[in-house]
């Protein structure tokens, strides 16, 4: 073989997920489809830049005919028909992934990938709780003596996972001594695995797709797919695919995308926080009418986040497809009931316009939200498992309504920009720590919202923004002193060995990002060179 691992035992039993065969289907996946891969990297650059010099989008014209035409997806799954609940978070730790698959929710999303840091040792770890969790022997056993086992009283939640986006790299995998794909990887290794049990449970390999950009993208998947279950000799179709539509050219190719998928697809999530990262990243150098104001601010009301979401219920149940609503931050903290209060009632909000919307479900981001969630699709379901005949012939939407950021209202503040560096670093400490979810502020933040965070600012200096609240105008120097003064709030709550470990670094890495004259795309990029 030409793969070589940095590292065969990052925990114990490591062993019984970087096995032989288990490598070679690695490597042959990444022969086959690295090259593809690559090419459409570059194409992603190749179209931001042209996009950026006229600041606009459009659908595509060499697809009209998709886009035009009378098909649909295959029919889904039994174990998919019912989605109204879905719990969010990382496979790794065991606790956490017990807790998930017990939470009530109807699916499971198991995260590689913004929800989780992608150590060696978690990205393995979580590869295994998932297989014990199919073969039905996942248990867990706290420091203190507590026990977390599967349940038996009602069924656990479908797991669909989540690798990561095509641009991440897997640097403890060489093939040829090159980084490995680490979408292939989290791929490979689970399907490998787990692919036959999750059939023979009578369920299947479920995935969601996250970060693409093109229905290109999506035909690369399709063709992984195809491979893939030729490979194992499982019948074309076994797997099947959750989109998410959390990139801004992504939204002009939904059609194109169920249909490179057709015989996988499954459907599209409404991927908001990093739509919205999108949005800033593609547009960050086209003016000042691509700046958005406070993220705080920016509502699922306001115009151009209705006219996408709208266009996805729209486009999945025309292809009989499941629309998927996004997270809602917010999350109860059980030690402040009138946060939990807030974080409910904020929850049911959000979670009853998407029903009333046509969604056949959404996420929560913790298990005391799924009953919520639960109760508010319920009522708009009853007795059926989704509403895919809810066809929202009404909806029209356009490039411009897609594209109408000046629709969001609300100011840049000086408020804002502070909170936008706390949550960036402190963000990202948690995650040089390891841990790729966590509630700050009973806002529950992964890599999306810290992208959208760092995002903002680099932006505000780029367009010498003016600050509504204190008349300031973003600068470098403002951006480093209200860094400065940020860092050192952090160091005060969390002491100085935290700090020396993870806040400082982060800190750092925050203020290259965001100072630098050229754009980082993702922040998880640079900060994945500093995890083992």
């Amino acid at each position: 073989m030409a793969i070589t691992v940095t590292n065969p035992r990052p925990i114990d039993r490591a062993e019984e997920i970087l096995t032989p065969k288990a490598l070679a289907f690695v490597e042959e996946l990444h022969n086959r489809f690295a090259g593809t891969r690559n090419e459409l990297l570059a194409a992603r650059a190749v179209k931001r830049q042209r996009v950026a010099e006229t600041g606009k989008l459009n659908f595509l014209p060499e697809t009209k005919d998709v886009r035009d035409g009378d098909w649909k997806i295959a029919p889904a799954p039994a174990a998919l028909q019912d989605r109204r609940v879905e719990m969010t978070g990382p496979a790794s730790p065991a606790k956490m992934a017990i807790n998930a698959l017990n939470s009530g929710a109807k699916v499971w999303l198991a995260d590689l990938e913004d929800a989780s840091t992608p150590t060696w040792a978690n990205v393995i770890d979580a590869i295994l709780n998932l297989r014990d969790a199919a073969q039905g022997t996942l248990s867990y056993t706290s420091e203190e003596g507590k026990e977390y086992r599967l349940r038996t009283d009602a069924p656990l939640a479908v797991v669909v996972a989540r690798p990561r986006g095509w641009h991440m790299e897997e640097k403890h995998l060489l093939v040829n001594g090159e980084p490995a794909v680490g979408a292939l990887v989290d791929f490979g290794l689970h399907f490998f695995h787990i692919a036959k049990q999750l059939v023979l449970n009578g369920q299947g390999p479920y995935y969601y797709l996250p970060k693409m950009e093109s229905h290109l993208e999506a035909k690369l998947w399709n063709d992984v797919f195809v491979f893939a279950q030729d490979f194992l000799g499982l019948h074309q179709g076994t797997i099947r695919a959750t989109v998410l539509i959390e990139t801004i050219p992504a939204a002009f190719e939904m059609d194109e995308i169920l249909y490179e998928l057709r015989d996988h697809a499954s459907g599209l999530n409404a991927g908001r926080w990093d739509y919205l990262f999108s949005i800033i990243k593609y547009f960050r150098d086209a003016g000042e009418e691509f700046v958005l104001p406070d993220r705080a601010s920016v509502v699922m009301t306001a115009p151009f986040m209705r006219a996408y979401t709208e266009l996805l219920v729209k486009t999945c149940h025309r292809r009989g497809a499941f629309a998927m609503g996004g997270m809602a931050a917010v999350i109860p903290n059980r030690r402040h009931p009138e946060v939990t209060e807030a974080a409910f009632e904020k929850v049911r909000a959000d979670k009853t316009r998407e029903a009333n919307d046509g969604f056949d479900g959404s996420w929560v981001a913790h298990p005391d939200l799924v009953p919520t969630c639960r109760e508010v699709f319920d009522s708009v379901l009853g007795d059926k498992p989704n509403q895919v005949d809810k066809l929202r012939p009404e909806v029209s939407v356009t490039a411009e309504q897609l594209l109408d950021v000046q629709s969001a209202g609300g100011q840049v503040t000086e408020a804002g920009l502070r909170l936008n560096l706390y949550v960036a670093v402190a963000y990202t400490a948690v995650w040089l720590s390891g841990n790729g979810a966590v509630a700050i502020h009973n806002l529950m933040e992964d890599a999306a919202t810290a992208e959208i965070s760092r995002s903002q600012v680099w932006q505000q200096i780029r367009n010498k923004s003016v600050l509504a609240d204190t008349g300031n105008t973003v600068t470098r120097e403002l951006v480093e002193r209200i860094l400065g003064e940020e860092t050192e709030r952090l160091r005060t709550e969390f002491g100085d060995e935290a700090f020396r470990r993870y806040y400082q670094p982060a800190s750092e890495l925050i203020a290259d990002i965001c100072l630098s004259d050229d754009y980082t795309d993702f922040l998880t990029t640079p900060a994945y060179e500093l995890v083992d």
